[in-house]
């Protein structure tokens, strides 16, 4: 299994976290190897990791050229994890290492489950600046994207390789992995989890995340609902608005005929740029369709993923339409 662990100026935790960790896999009858991405730090916390290296020959460091951000961080780790298992956790000591092997337990026994996703039910930070603003967004995302959870910030989480390989973090979206997951077709499950003090360094988030995460929400739910059909959001909505105007402009046709003057009745202004507006967005439309299918068709990416291969079936997918003739001309 692999254990993927994005760190950023932690050089005060991190000794104790890679002890921890062995620990806690000891016994855990795993092989594993922990892969620790140093996100940019400037407090030693790269150098720490390499010294760590030779006494911790599963200790994977990944050094990054600059701070690019956790999202980045843990791809640096999921493309480079070997495991059949991916464990993702933080590198400030308040995840529990210790819990690792229940949430690899709950995989191991349960065919069900995809994916589990840490609950810090008795979470330890401040309850204005910290659980507040999380408890808003947990109940903001589970609503919008339809998947439910109590816990969405949770880093200490335990997924099936597969999940890992069918998914890409951009921006911030870390903290929407359970809803690209489960965009990839997973299926989650909660555990609660142990969770501590920061006693050690300083945290790196901020009441100012909570606006960033209504503007990723928009993203991700876009992303989950009309990736696939562009046309359907952008023209939907421009046929909302081009409706009125068509209307509006029918009426006013009805009152010149009717031999009143229109000329200067905002209501043709307003018909008028109602109209544009909304053909824009179907153009827009039109153009998000086209490049869908440049996303999935120039580079081969899927449109779907198949969870077990029927039999007789080997899953590669159906080649191009012409392809044969191509290659035999």
């Amino acid at each position: 299994m692999s254990i993927v662990v994005p760190v950023y100026n932690e050089v005060e935790n991190l000794p104790d976290l890679v002890a921890r960790i062995g620990d806690a896999m000891a016994g855990s009858g795993f092989t594993f190897e922990l892969i620790a991405v140093d996100d940019g730090s400037t407090d030693g916390s790269a150098d720490l990791l390499e010294r760590l290296v030779p006494q911790y020959p599963w200790l994977r460091p990944v050094i990054l050229a600059r701070n690019y951000g956790q999202s980045s961080a843990l791809q640096a780790g999921f493309d480079r994890v070997r495991g059949r298992y991916v464990v993702t956790l933080d590198a400030d000591l308040q995840n529990e290492p210790f819990d690792i092997p229940l949430l690899l337990q709950r995989l191991e026994t349960d065919p069900a489950v995809d994916m589990v996703s840490g609950w810090r039910r008795e979470r330890q930070d401040a309850a204005i600046s910290r659980r507040l603003p999380s408890l808003i967004a947990n109940r903001l995302i589970s609503r919008a994207t339809g998947v439910h959870l109590h816990d969405y910030g949770c880093a200490l989480k335990a997924y099936r390789r597969p999940i890992i390989d069918r998914i890409r973090l951009y921006g911030e979206l870390h903290r929407f992995i359970p809803s690209l997951a489960r965009d990839a077709g997973a299926r989650i499950a909660e555990m609660p989890v142990r969770h501590h003090p920061r006693t050690r360094g300083q945290s790196k988030y901020g009441i100012d995340r909570t606006f960033r995460v209504i503007l990723d929400l928009v993203l991700i739910v876009f992303f989950m609902r009309y990736r696939q059909r562009p046309l359907h959001a952008f023209g939907g909505l421009g046929l909302w608005l081009a409706t009125p105007g068509v209307l509006i402009l029918a009426y006013l046709l009805a009152l010149k005929i009717g031999g009143e003057s229109i000329g200067g009745r905002p209501l043709l202004i307003a018909a008028v740029m109602l109209i544009l507006i909304g053909a824009q967005l179907v153009v827009a439309g039109l153009t998000g369709e086209m490049l869908m299918r440049v996303y999935h068709e120039g580079q081969g990416r899927p449109q779907y993923h198949v969870r077990a291969p029927a039999a007789g079936d080997d899953a590669a997918p159906p080649r191009p339409a012409g392809a044969e003739a191509g290659e035999a001309g």
